[in-house]
């Protein structure tokens, strides 16, 4: 028997005589064809060189193989390969030439934005399969920007020499947005709550203003997101979306999007551990940086704060590698999770590099900044997490997205951040009306990511019938590399009073700003303004408020030494002499801060939180003003019993002291100093709803004069309750809110001059130390009343002024509208004088206000 060895050896011979065979069989039919004349027919523009070419270039000499390239070139809708006669035969049917790409129609969408989106490109080659996908692809484009039923077809144009016009015929058809939003599954929480979630909108009757009403799936999905995020902040710790379905509805014109929803139980914090495996570090240091507390509703969001704040601690203390992870056991039974945070020491991976991608516009450090981490340091996944919530909070991106790969060492990893652009710059036109400036409109020009900087500019104009002015506003988030925003406003403004006082005002200047944050809540700004005010009081037969110490001639009664008769030129309205004192320009040089505190769910639409904010200021850095200032806010939201009824409860206050000395009319030298008329506070609407701008405070009542001129206060508080609720049975998308509130407050304590000598004959002749009373018929006939008095008797009333009333408060396309009607309950109704029987010193109430602006 022959032995497998040998088996072995004649079956590899075999196989080489019959490769060697079919190799010399290979070259040699190559030989023969590369040998044989090529013809070529059918070719009118494409070079037969260039045919050639493709047959004489396969390296197996296949025919076949010939004809797929020449195909695969696109120059040709068919090609045939073949012998004929001992010659190779190529005939080929070129593709017909695209001269120019015409769209027809299309008004939504820029032709150029259309040029980039088709395969179809002038000088390149046409077939019906490149129509074929354009029109598909066009029908996705317009289906993304709400014209889901628009339609298009594609036309071919023939021209000489085998070219040809594509044109794209394009009915764009009616906006097709989302119809209906529809929620299933959902007990705890109301779809119109959901709804007032999302950034996405049904369609209504102002989708011609607006776009967030179009179906974009990317949209939804961050919409989603949001919702589940408001589950967990609330402590639905096993919610989840269970199915998202959008379907065209032809009969309706748009989509109906449908989200199915399970809550599962809200559960509150049980029990809550720490578990520190570090040494040297006191637990009770990482024990103060947990937001979670037992008893509290589940917040997913206070978790994550305190791994947060946890990791933070810990890199002060010199554990650059230090994790803290969360665990949670949830008791379905008593509907409790109870949470633990477990500090130990991490694997020692340091971040290798830093990769930015997708960003067209934002410069690379503007993202860059945003991470805590950088090339070298310590990676840690707590901090990354919290650089991705900065970065989409910019504004600048319409996803980011963080993730990480192997670097070139098990202890390496490279960060990969991938964004999208949008755009972030803004032109707007505001129109609108108030019961305080009348008709105004505003034409602003800003930007909030200048030049991919990440820089804030803002030029605004405002022309109305009572208030003009212009501001510019420039703001780096990021001064000298650190996270310090400093900024700069530029600011001119006008205000007529002469509606609720007797005088005009313009106020010119500039502010700087350096701000930077304590905690994720609470920041400090400090401030620098210089401006200079302008005071002056109007004097025209229309606005006869100083005839009384420049009289108009023809129109002003006057004595016979020509000066003029008073109390007569009084009675048309007449400036106080506290006002005409402080006419002419005022420079102030403030510094000042602002401490804040901003806790709050939501800045749009806030439902819980507290915001605090205080001011405390001082004047007197050079300038004519001279005094210590400080103000304060405090607003809480809450969800109230009801679902979607928000409460919200303000607190005001301020106060203002003169700085320096101040001599009395008796020589008597007092510390503390006057407070210029112009630095006072005038409220009225702002503090108390159903009064007047300067509608309550004190008063100068000298002057028989109805509107009884404001002359402003040093201290003021007031607290307001509102509750915010949803119109039913109108649309989410409208934006219509209705309110009920109570209001409470006071302005008094007028701390300025009581004495002029407006007659320029001597400070206050006759009439020393200004202790007179109101006029009177019994002070009618002395001499010194037949000219105007140089003192005045100020009405100073710490009474509270109270109201209630209700809102419509719609918050449009067109910009946040308040109306507020309001009733006062309690206020100063002054007194009547007896000799012209006018009240004079009461204060001037207002029940219907309207407030805001509007976009168009």
């Amino acid at each position: 028997m022959m032995s497998t060895t040998m088996k072995r050896r004649r079956g590899s011979a075999r196989t080489a005589t019959v490769a060697c065979a079919t190799l010399v069989a290979a070259l040699t039919m190559a030989d023969a064809a590369l040998g044989q004349q090529i013809v070529v027919q059918g070719n009118s523009r494409v070079d037969a060189e260039t045919i050639r070419s493709y047959v004489t270039g396969t390296g197996s000499g296949s025919l076949e193989e010939a004809r797929r390239n020449l195909l695969a070139t696109g120059m040709f809708s068919d090609v045939r390969v073949g012998r004929s006669g001992g010659n190779v035969v190529v005939t080929v049917r070129e593709n017909t030439t695209i001269n120019r790409v015409v769209f027809e129609g299309s008004t939504k969408i820029k032709k150029e934005v259309l040029e980039g989106e088709v395969q179809a490109k002038a000088r390149g080659p046409l077939s019906q399969a490149i129509l074929d996908a354009d029109v598909a692809r066009l029908r996705e484009i317009f289906r993304r920007t709400g014209r889901g039923s628009a339609t298009i077809t594609a036309r071919v144009v023939d021209l000489p020499n085998g070219r040809v016009d594509v044109v794209y015929t394009i009915d764009e058809g009616g906006k097709t947005g989302i119809k209906e939003i529809r929620f299933i599954g959902n007990q705890a929480v109301s779809s119109y709550r959901l709804r007032e979630l999302m950034t996405s909108s049904e369609m209504n009757l102002l989708s011609f203003l607006k776009t967030n009403d179009i179906y974009d799936p990317d949209r939804i999905d961050t919409d989603l997101e949001l919702i589940r995020r408001y589950y967990l902040k609330h402590g639905y710790a096993d919610f989840r979306v269970l199915s998202t379905d959008a379907q065209f509805d032809a009969a309706r014109g748009g989509y109906i999007v449908t989200i199915a929803l399970e809550e599962g139980p809200q559960y509150r914090v049980g029990d809550v551990r720490l578990d520190t495996r570090l040494p040297d570090i006191d637990p009770e240091l990482l024990r103060g940086s947990i937001e979670t507390r037992p008893g509290e509703v589940y917040n997913a969001e206070g978790v994550e704060k305190s791994l947060t704040r946890m990791t933070t601690e810990a890199a002060r203390r010199g554990y650059i590698f230090a994790q803290v992870r969360p665990t949670g056991q949830r008791d379905p039974a008593t509907q409790t999770v109870s949470i633990g945070y477990v500090v130990e020491e991490g694997p020692r991976v340091y971040i290798e590099r830093v990769n930015v991608r997708g960003n067209t516009r934002t410069r690379d450090y503007v993202i860059r900044r945003e991470l805590d981490l950088g090339e070298g340091d310590a990676y840690n996944k707590v901090l990354i997490d919290r650089a991705e919530r900065r970065l989409n909070g910019l504004g600048y991106f319409k996803k980011v997205r963080i993730s990480n790969e192997p670097g070139s060492a098990p202890d390496r990893v490279v960060v990969n951040i991938d964004v999208e652009d949008q755009p972030t710059g803004a032109f707007s036109v505001a129109g609108g009306y108030s019961t305080a400036d009348g008709f105004i409109g505003e034409v602003s020009v800003s930007e909030s990511n200048f030049l991919g900087r990440g820089q804030f500019v803002k030029l605004a104009g405002s022309f109305g019938q009572y208030a003009q002015g212009v501001d510019f506003s420039f703001t780096e988030p990021y001064f000298l590399g650190y996270r310090l925003a400093a900024g700069i406003d530029l600011f001119s403004k006008f205000s007529d009073q002469t509606k609720y006082a007797r005088y005009e005002n313009r106020t010119t200047g500039g502010q700087l700003r350096l701000g930077f944050p304590i905690t994720e809540e609470i920041g400090i700004t400090l401030r620098y303004a210089l401006y200079q005010s302008e005071l002056k009081i109007p004097n025209t037969i229309k606005k006869p408020f100083n005839d009384c110490t420049l009289p108009i001639a023809g129109y002003t009664a006057v004595n016979a030494d020509g000066t003029p008769l008073y109390p007569n030129c009084a009675y048309d309205g007449e400036a106080s002499i506290a006002v005409k004192e402080s006419t002419g320009k005022t420079l102030t040089s403030l510094a000042g801060l602002t401490i804040g505190y901003n806790g709050v769910d939501n800045l749009r639409n806030p439902h819980n939180g507290l915001f605090v904010e205080v001011k405390p200021e001082v004047a007197g850095l050079g300038g004519d003003s001279k005094f210590f200032r400080v103000t304060g806010d405090l607003r809480y939201y809450h969800e109230l019993f009801i679902e979607d009824i928000v409460g919200v409860a303000r607190l005001q206050g301020g106060h203002i002291q003169g700085l320096g000395r101040t001599t009395s009319n008796q020589g008597i030298t007092t510390f503390g100093g006057d407070v210029r008329l112009t630095d006072h506070f005038f409220l009225g609407p702002t503090l108390v709803r159903g009064f007047a701008p300067s509608g309550f405070g004190p008063r100068d009542i000298s002057i028989a004069d109805s509107t009884s001129n404001s002359i402003g206060g040093t201290t003021y508080y007031g607290g307001s309750l509102e509750a915010q609720f949803p119109i039913w049975g109108l649309p989410r998308e409208l934006g219509l809110k209705g309110a009920v509130f109570a209001d409470a407050g006071t302005l008094f304590g007028y701390k300025g001059p009581r004495g002029f000598d407006v007659n320029a004959n001597g400070l206050l002749e006759g009439f020393e130390p200004c202790t007179v009373p109101a006029f009177t018929a019994a002070t009618a006939t002395t001499p010194a009343r037949s000219v105007q008095p140089e003192c005045i008797q100020v009405r100073d009333k710490n009474v509270i002024r109270s109201s209630v009333g209700a809102s419509i408060l719609w918050n449009s396309p067109l910009g946040p509208l308040r109306f507020d009607y309001a009733i006062a309950l309690s206020k100063d109704e002054g007194y009547i004088d007896p000799t012209t029987g006018v009240r004079v010193g009461k204060d001037k109430t207002q029940a219907f206000r309207f407030s805001g602006g509007t976009r168009f």
